[in-house]
């Protein structure tokens, strides 16, 4: 039986949406790709033939009026995610986007009402949840194999500080670490505890040579029953993104937590009981599977495993962190 796809317009051309996205995508049997656009028609026919797309537009308003797609991706810099997220709420189309969903938690919340009002989906694309280790990971935490939970640690680093021209050192654009890398983190301590946090201490290198941007931060997250997760980010150090949860009687640990590539990177590890072992876990594209959810949800009607309440409650985390390491305060959520 031939399944219907959705019909999914790309907008812009950013370095996830080809190297992650689209592929993904393009693994998927319930979505396909039919347009991309930039504000740069050459590039957008460009990209289009690079990765065989059907269709180029030179603008984001003329793949918004285009009325056969059925969903949106948007992995603009942060600063034009409301924007263009209400603009297609507004079209009628479902909309994944990049993460952080916003620059703010109020910015998200309109996001979220322009949504609500058109009566379409809005995701935010933290594909890290939809391998299946995660769930894996909850089930080991659920059965006790590690005692009770008392602290999480995470990290998320890399080092593009040579590349003075990157967006990611604009702030006025949702520039920095936090905005970047340190979201991960944050929203893994959120998805394993199932919790929000009540207070948050960030230490943050803002440096002149970029903007001014965070290029790496340290933080604390403090949990209810002193459970707490500590973090680094940036964007000025060597590449990892580990996680690692601390029980009572063991220890997860995941030594690659977000970004997975060959059969093996999503394995994981428990240490109980004076044993170690490695736990395998089953080969996906993550991409493909965030895009297979979505549609799921707007093909079946059935509700997001994460709708846009959790993207709101992630980014008043974000605004809380950014606050603190500019004021160099502890700030309660």
């Amino acid at each position: 039986m031939t399944v219907k796809k959705l019909k999914w317009g790309i907008l812009g051309c950013a370095g996830i949406a080809k190297r992650a996205v689209i592929p993904g995508l393009h693994l998927s049997e319930l979505n396909e790709v039919a347009a991309i656009a930039s504000r740069d028609g050459d590039k957008a026919e460009q990209t289009a033939d690079e990765m065989k797309i059907p269709v180029a537009y030179s603008s984001y308003e003329a793949l918004l009026e285009d009325d056969s797609i059925d969903v949106v991706y948007i992995p603009l810099p942060n600063h034009l995610h409301k924007e263009w997220a209400i603009r297609a709420a507004e079209a009628g189309k479902h909309i994944l986007c990049e993460k952080p969903l916003a620059l703010t938690a109020k910015e998200a919340e309109e996001m979220a009402e322009a949504s609500a009002k058109a009566g379409v989906l809005l995701s935010e694309a933290f594909m890290y949840r939809f391998h299946p280790r995660y769930e894996m990971i909850k089930e080991v935490i659920a059965a006790g194999e590690i005692g009770e939970i008392r602290g999480i640690r995470s990290a998320f680093t890399f080092n593009s500080a040579a590349d003075k021209g990157n967006v990611r050192f604009r702030k006025a654009w949702g520039g920095g670490s936090i905005y970047d890398v340190g979201c991960y983190p944050i929203n893994a301590a959120r998805l394993l505890l199932g919790k929000e946090p009540e207070a948050v201490t960030v230490q943050a290198l803002f440096s002149p040579e970029h903007g001014d941007v965070d290029m790496m931060a340290s933080g604390l997250l403090e949990f209810e029953g002193a459970v707490s997760l500590s973090f680094d980010c940036g964007m000025w150090a060597a590449f990892r993104n580990p996680l690692e949860v601390l029980g009572t009687d063991g220890i997860i640990e995941v030594p690659s937590a977000y970004v997975t590539g060959e059969p093996g990177s999503g394995n994981f590890f428990v240490s109980a009981r004076g044993e170690r072992r490695e736990v395998d876990v089953p080969h996906v594209n993550a991409y493909t599977e965030q895009a297979d959810h979505l549609a799921r949800a707007i093909i079946n009607g059935i509700p997001l495993q994460f709708d846009a309440s959790d993207a709101i409650r992630n980014m008043k985390v974000i605004d809380a962190c950014l606050l603190s390491a500019e004021e160099r305060v502890r700030v309660k959520l």
